[in-house]
């Protein structure tokens, strides 16, 4: 029996805005057809975290009490964002508040740079005088690959609510299409096949649709304690089940194979 493959550092953050009518909003991404890890699907933005994403943690706030794995997770998670979507969570030096929505257009030609590898985001950091706004993300999931996949990731999920004036839009690389939607509505599209959900994002969005409101949501993240979850296959004489942990905190703890590969 082989290894199982090497898991890859990813992380990603849920995006969220309050809607009047419809409680809270997440911001999702469609991904690439052409892309090998979950082609077509309804995401998060996120993505690998870089070995650039180590070195800025004298440009980030927030950081103090965290180990250097947890701020290259964080770093990560924001430089994605703002390359998948245009969301930039960060400050000017010396600034209290987040980084204007004008002034995050002008710098939209990073974005670019910075998903191609010219531009490292400790080096867009320093050229802007921008610190990381690690106090903006709320720790909200952990998620492992299942051993029996031949490629893996170790994604930390984080939760942030979206600057009014940033305009979050796909970048046309790596998301083909974006949309605002509530959890009811993403998994109502799941169940009826307008949406395409790979099974931890759908376990993540019900999740955050037992909130009422952004605010609600940050405050049941903060109170829950995040442990890993790593996917076990069990053989029964039904079929093959995929199942997580209880402690997890999810309603739903394991579900058939032949449901989850469903196209």
């Amino acid at each position: 029996m082989s290894e199982p493959a090497t898991t890859v550092p990813a992380a990603t953050i849920l995006m969220l805005r309050d809607n009047p009518t419809d409680g809270l909003e997440v911001f999702t991404v469609i991904r690439h057809h052409q892309i090998d890890f979950a082609s077509g699907a309804l995401v998060f933005p996120g993505g690998r975290v870089d070995a650039g994403d180590a070195e800025v943690r004298d440009h980030c706030e927030g950081a103090d009490d965290l180990d250097d794995e947890a701020c290259a997770f964080m770093a990560g998670a924001i430089r994605e964002a703002f390359e998948e979507c245009g969301i930039l969570l960060a400050r000017s030096v010396g600034e209290s508040g987040l980084v204007s929505g004008e002034r995050v257009a002008a710098l939209e030609h990073y974005r670019d740079s910075l998903h191609k590898g010219e531009t490292s985001l400790l080096q867009f950091l320093k050229q802007e005088s921008l610190t990381l706004a690690f106090d903006h993300l709320q720790h909200f999931a952990h998620w492992i690959t299942p051993e029996m996949m031949p490629k893996r990731f170790d994604t930390h999920f984080y939760l942030a609510i979206a600057p009014d004036d940033h305009i979050a839009i796909h970048d046309g690389h790596e998301s083909v299409d974006s949309i605002w939607i509530s959890p009811k509505d993403a998994i109502e599209g799941g169940d009826n096949g307008k949406y395409t959900i790979i099974f931890p994002t759908r376990l993540n969005i019900e999740m955050l649709g037992e909130s009422s409101s952004v605010e609600n949501a940050m405050e049941m993240a903060k109170a829950r304690t995040v442990i890993p979850v790593l996917p076990q296959l069990e053989n029964r004489e039904d079929g093959e089940y995929l199942c997580i942990p209880s402690e997890a905190g999810y309603k739903v703890t394991e579900s058939r194979m032949d449901d989850i590969m469903k196209p």
